[in-house]
Order: structure tokens, then C-alpha cells, then sequence
């Protein structure tokens, strides 16, 4: 099924274009919700009244939903429902009168659904779909006079004055009092642009945060458009990069006599990036980017790059992207300096690679990561040692298609190789990618292609039967029957919420199509076949403590770890990573740091045993992970703020 031809940007529309009527005060009232999402940008004057109130008999409009002095989000009685409503002119009372807050800050420059349940005694306020609170008001409607009443109310927003915020906002809708804020928040959830994990090679993360990149090396990003719940879109648009100067903004202008600063690489063929475009696939784009030698040519200046779809014309800021600083430096940098900067993948929490006495290693990296290029040199010593004398079927050129492909040429080339390869031929493709890549863990996806392909192709024909599209309904008993078998754990199902993610992940609502089973196969197979695996399958099997709570988002184990202590830890695995991505099916430590900021590091767990019925070493690995001086206690999952 073809994805959508463009990215329809008439759904989204200032925050300051805001301007709904609500009808209120008859006996037919009841109560109203008020749902929409919001992309705030930062404001200069806190408290901030996101949406204000009015109606006919108020020559001053009132707040409705504002940011108090701590960036707090505040839901404020109705002047036309409420005796507690605030003064239109005093901001203090905004704080006085009875209201509903978060108890965390408002996430700025990120998209956050909210919803404003409104009745005649009550109000309450939702965060992405969950209750943050509820207060209990007085009513101005009696049974007495101008009880039959139908009057108006406008809820509006406003910019350009000191007491309101810039942004955006989405899907701005008035539900009925039968329709709640978690229906709405699943609905039609807007769009995000963002970078996501570069690869180790050729990256350098120095002291104060910029990127380290040596001139002349090509580097892996991947750029993904999802929904704001994470789920990833299917749109048939391209995406460009493009270099500018960190300080100014301004574009890096090519000169004359030297080549473009800024290349991409397709095919083999090194091309200059803002004349190559790259497709999304499955919601992402794969850039393989080398930078000319820059900072010394540029007054020692620093650069970024930017990720847009040049198909959207209009400014918006969550449809495009940018990296982090980058320093470009010669491959004769001073040895000294070099010394100053830590590699992505290696800070020092996650040097250190613990060995058990059953022989099994732990290696504890950053989660912001495509590959892992920290094999060492007798590993690739020994890898060469054992490939250099067999012959080869598959040609090299194969071997260098898959290295410099995306996602989707990947899974298109081993969906062939399996096709017309035996398993020695494939398992030795598996090898010699690994060796020229450098990261041993593009092997393991090689070598599981014949089986997912095999399962996933058996598993969608007993579904769908031959019908194109099926209810979602009818496929959740086949996927917790494949997933346990293939775990190898017939004694723990897959619950609501697993389920929940993943028709998030499929990116399907009411029926499924088979693309849609694919795209959520490559996660799921992936993560059945980790979790079969010895200490992950002991980790699964545990109810008390449950180490792995499931299937959980990056944004769940955020919000669940605001307000812990330092060292409270979550497992999960990682919804960005699908197969034949090197890390799908890896787990994910989010943890609280000691500088009180939530982290995500990523679990490479080698030499696992494969026979599930070890299940006990889930202590060893327990051990481990609570050896590691950043995680002391393991953390719940709550759903919501």
C-alpha cells in the first residue's frame, strides 16, 4: 500500500488563529472537552494565557488554560459556569482561584496533546490522554432563572501581547460529553521531524556537547518523521540536508574552488546534498553524509546540518531538523585534543564491559546510537583470519550495497539473498558484512532474515486469509500465539497496552493490511527472538520484580521517571528499531543520571545462552545492571504524567 503523496499542512494552523464557541448555560448542559495539540515555542513573560475566555457581558476577555510563573500548565474555571472564575485584569488571581495543574513543567518545542473537561461542577485537565487532576467548583446555574438559556462562550487565543505564548496547534476539537481525551489523543496525532541515532564511526562527542566529525569520513544518520505518539508515518516525500553556521543560521555557501562542503552518498556515488534528496521509507531516511575539511577555512566556526522536506513551504518548526554542533576536524588532529574527547557509545559510565562467570558480557552504551563500531582488533583480526581464505559466492559489490544502504534496501536485499542462497552462503554474507561495516551486529539480523521473512510470510496468511485488509481484532490472538512461541514463554501474555503499541507501531486504527503487519513484524520477531534468549528470557519470565514491563515508548519511561530519585532505572525495548536495523530487538535503559536528567542507554548483551530454560541467570544479569554506579532501583511504569 503506497503511502500518502504529501504531508497535508492545512492541519495545522497558529496558535494564535485559535477561536472555538462553546454553548453553554440550558438544561440540555451537561458537561463539554475541549481536546486539541499544542507545539508551544518559548515565551518571554510567564504567566502566559494560552487560551482566553469571553462572552457578551465581559468587556475583558478572561484565562482559560495558562502557564503560571513556573511553566506549569493551569486549567481555570469557566466565567460563565463558575463562581470561582479569576479576574480578567488581576494576574495573581490566577494562582488564587481553585484550578487543575501539572505537577511538572509544560514540555516547550515538542507536541503535547491537552485536553479541558468542562461540567457544571467540576473541571478536569488531561496530558497526552491521561487525568492530570480534577477540581470541584460551584455552579452559577440554578434551576430558577434563564435556566432555559443558551448562551455562548469563546475560547480564543491571542498573540503580540505580554501575557500569551507563540505556537501551534492541531486537531483543535469540542467533543461531546459520550467522547473522552484518550479517544482524541489517538486520533489523528500530528506530525515530528527528528534526528535520531548517529552512528559511532567518524562522530566524536566532545566536552561541551559539539560534535567531533574528521573531515573526509562519511558518517550514519537517520532522520525520522512519526506522529507524536511515536508511531511512524508512511508519507511519499523526500527529505534534504543542508549545512549551516551553528551561530547565524545561515547557509554554508559553496566557494568556487573547492567542492561542495556538504556530500551524501548513494549507491557508491558521493553526491553534493542539496542535489540529492532522500526518500522516506517506513517513516525514515538514512543519510550517509561526509563533511570537507571546514573549520579551517571558516574562522574555526562551528556547523550544523538541517533536515527539511522541501515540499512544505510554510515555517514549520516541527517539520524540520537540526543536529547538534559539529566541529569539523582534520584526521591529523593534535593528539592531545583527541584525548579530551569521548567517543559516542564510549563515556566513561559505559566503559566498562562486565563478565560473568558463565562468560557472558554486558556492554553498557548510549542509546543515541545506529551501529556499534567498537569491535576491537583482535575481534576483526580473528574475523579476517577466518574469512579471508574461503571462497565467496555473493559478490562484493552485494556486500558494499548492503553496507551503504538504508532500512529498506537492506530488508529488500536479504529478502533476496535468502531467496536464492543457502544457509552457509548467507551466514558467510553475514560475516563479511560485519567485517566491512565493523559492527558484528548487522551478522545477527543477517543470519534471522530467513526465519522472520519464513514466520512473518506463515503467521500474515493465516490471518488475513486472502482478504486484503483484516480487523485488528481478529489478528491480536495470532500475534500473542507467534510471540510467545517464538520467546519461548508460554507463561506471560501480551497485555492491552503491549497490544496498544503495537498497532501504533503497524500504523493501522480498525483493520490491518499487510504492509502494515510487516512493518510491525520487523520489530516484533526481532524482540521475541531477544527475549528467548537466556538472561532476557528470565528478565521476561519475572513477575515479582517485573524487570521488563512490557512494551513501553521512550515517552512513557520519561514521564514515569520525572520526580524519581537519581538511579531509578527502566527496561524497554527500543520502537525505532526494526529489522534489519543492528540494534532491533536491543533493550534500552532509561534511568534518572545524578545531574536529575533522564537518560537512555542501550544494552548490548553478547553470548547470550540460547537455551531459555536458564531462565535463573536473570539474577546475574540483575547484578550487572545494579553494579552499574548510575542504576540502583528499578522503576514502574505509569500512564500519564
Amino acid at each position: 500500500m503506497a503511502g500518502d503523496c504529501a504531508i497535508d499542512t492545512e492541519k495545522y494552523s497558529l496558535l494564535e488563529d485559535f477561536n472555538v464557541d462553546v454553548e453553554v448555560e440550558n438544561k440540555a448542559f451537561e458537561t463539554f472537552s475541549l481536546c486539541f495539540w499544542v507545539y508551544l515555542l518559548d515565551s518571554t513573560t510567564y504567566p502566559s494565557a494560552i487560551i482566553r475566555q469571553v462572552h457578551s457581558d465581559m468587556s475583558v476577555s478572561a484565562p482559560f488554560l495558562v502557564l503560571d510563573e513556573n511553566k506549569k500548565m493551569m486549567l481555570l474555571p469557566l466565567t460563565l459556569l463558575h463562581r470561582e472564575a479569576p479576574d480578567p485584569v488581576n494576574t495573581s488571581s490566577w494562582t488564587e482561584v481553585p484550578n487543575v495543574s501539572t505537577t511538572a513543567k509544560f514540555p516547550l518545542q515538542k507536541w503535547v496533546h491537552v485536553g479541558c473537561e468542562v461540567s457544571r461542577n467540576y473541571m478536569r485537565l488531561y496530558i497526552c490522554g491521561e487525568l492530570v487532576g480534577e477540581q470541584v467548583l460551584t455552579s452559577l446555574m440554578t434551576n430558577g432563572t434563564n435556566s432555559d438559556r443558551s448562551r455562548k462562550i469563546s475560547l480564543f487565543s491571542v498573540g503580540g501581547d505580554g501575557y500569551s505564548v507563540q505556537g501551534f496547534i492541531h486537531s483543535a476539537e469540542v467533543l461531546p460529553s459520550n467522547l473522552s481525551a484518550s479517544y482524541h489523543y489517538t486520533k489523528d496525532p500530528p506530525l515530528w521531524l527528528s534526528v535520531d541515532k548517529p552512528s559511532t564511526s567518524g562522530i566524536e562527542l566532545d566536552e561541551d556537547g559539539v560534535w567531533s566529525v574528521v573531515s573526509g569520513t562519511f558518517c550514519s544518520l537517520d532522520v525520522v518523521l512519526t506522529n507524536a505518539i511515536g508511531q511512524p508515518v508512511h508519507k511519499d516525500v523526500k527529505v534534504v540536508a543542508s549545512l549551516l553556521y551553528a551561530d547565524s543560521g545561515t547557509h554554508v555557501e559553496k566557494r568556487s574552488d573547492f567542492e561542495a562542503f556538504l556530500l551524501v552518498s548513494y549507491e557508491g556515488i558521493e553526491l553534493s546534498a542539496e542535489d540529492k534528496p532522500c526518500n522516506l521509507l517506513n517513516g525514515c531516511a538514512s543519510f550517509k553524509f561526509k563533511l570537507s575539511q571546514l573549520s579551517s577555512k571558516s574562522d574555526k566556526r562551528l556547523f550544523c546540518i538541517k533536515f527539511e522536506i522541501p515540499e512544505v513551504k510554510a515555517n514549520y518548526p516541527f517539520l524540520e531538523t537540526v543536529t547538534n554542533q559539529i566541529r569539523c576536524i582534520s584526521r591529523n588532529r593534535d593528539s592531545v585534543s583527541s584525548m579530551k574527547r569521548i567517543r559516542l557509545g564510549e563515556k566513561k559510565v559505559s566503559e566498562s564491559k562486565i563478565v560473568n562467570g558463565n562468560g557472558t558480557s554486558m556492554e553498557w552504551r548510549p542509546q543515541n546510537h545506529e551501529e556499534d563500531n567498537s569491535s576491537t582488533d583482535s575481534e576483526n583480526t580473528e574475523m579476517r583470519d577466518s574469512t579471508a581464505f574461503r571462497r565467496y559466492s555473493i559478490p562484493d559489490w552485494i556486500i558494499f550495497k548492503y553496507c551503504l544502504g538504508n532500512l529498506t534496501e537492506r530488508a529488500l536485499l536479504l529478502k533476496e539473498i535468502t531467496n536464492n542462497s543457502s544457509d552457509e552462503e548467507v551466514s558467510e554474507f553475514a560475516d563479511q558484512v560485519s567485517l566491512y561495516s565493523g559492527c558484528s551486529h548487522h551478522g545477527y539480523q543477517i543470519k534471522m532474515a530467513r526465519k522472520l521473512i519464513a514466520e512473518g510470510t506463515n503467521a500474515w496468511n493465516l490471518i488475513s486469509r486472502n482478504y486484503r485488509h483484516v480487523h485488528w481484532d481478529n489478528v491480536v490472538i495470532e500475534i500473542e500465539e507467534h510471540f510467545m512461541r517464538i520467546a519461548k514463554c508460554s507463561s506471560r501474555s501480551l497485555t492491552h497496552q503491549d497490544f496498544d503499541l503495537l498497532r501504533r507501531i503497524c500504523g493501522c486504527y480498525e483493520y490491518i493490511t499487510q504492509e502494515n503487519f510487516e512493518t510491525m513484524w520487523c520489530w516484533l520477531f526481532p524482540v521475541a527472538s531477544a527475549v528467548s534468549r537466556g538472561l532476557i528470557n528470565g528478565m521476561w519470565r519475572s513477575a515479582s520484580p517485573k524487570w521488563i514491563e512490557g512494551f513501553v515508548t521512550k515517552e512513557e519511561a520519561e514521564r514515569s521517571l520525572q520526580n524519581q530519585v537519581p538511579g531509578t532505572f527502566i527496561l524497554r525495548f527500543p520502537t525505532s528499531r526494526s529489522w534489519p536495523h543492528p540494534d532491533a530487538g536491543s533493550v534500552v535503559v532509561t534511568y534518572v543520571g545524578h545531574d536529575l536528567v533522564i537518560h537512555h542507554r542501550l544494552l548490548t548483551i553478547n553470548h547470550i545462552c540460547d537455551s531459555s530454560e536458564r531462565y535463573t541467570d536473570a539474577k546475574q544479569l540483575q547484578d550487572m545492571l545494579l553494579a552499574e554506579p548510575e542504576l540502583s532501583r528499578l522503576g514502574r511504569i505509569i500512564r500519564g504524567i
